[in-house]
């Protein structure tokens, strides 16, 4: 591991512990050249996946990617950020283990919304609105009315 002060390649692990229940390894690092210490956060890595796009192309799973949806969707929303990383490492967990080395994109969709759904209404209402590429308010009604939105007392007309 390179260090963030100095750039030496030689850097030495003083101590190794889980962090985030268990999805990765915390590693204190001290570096000999300079004396600067610093964490990393090293996860497990079970297969190189590849998301296959609605067009045929193939790109490599990008867990930093994942997480920006999340941030995206759930922008000023309290969700506490233990939560969503849990969601996170789920849905990375999920695939991996799923046994194939290729995920569609919609697959990758459609674990993102299950995900959102059970965090927060507005985040999952949020991303669906980009999945699923909404042109129209009746696309907003027809979601809401799955969420159990539909008939609610104080409806604004």
């Amino acid at each position: 591991m390179r260090c963030p002060y100095c750039q030496s390649e030689d850097t030495q692990v003083k101590d190794s512990r889980p962090a985030e229940e268990g999805a990765a390894i915390r590693r204190r690092r001290v570096c000999p050249d300079c004396g600067g210490r610093f964490t990393t956060f090293e996860r497990v890595q079970l297969r190189e996946l590849v998301v296959v796009k609605k067009s045929g192309r193939k790109a490599p799973f990008d867990r930093d990617k994942l997480q920006r949806s999340f941030d995206i969707a759930l922008r000023k929303r309290n969700v506490e950020p233990a939560r969503i990383d849990r969601a996170v490492s789920g849905i990375v967990r999920q695939l991996e283990s799923s046994g194939e080395a290729e995920v569609a994109s919609s697959e990758v969709g459609r674990l993102v919304m299950e995900a959102l759904k059970s965090l927060d209404d507005v985040a999952y209402v949020r991303f669906a609105s980009v999945y699923r590429n909404f042109r129209e308010a009746r696309d907003f009604q027809e979601l809401l009315g799955e969420l159990g939105g539909e008939g609610r007392d104080g409806d604004a007309q």
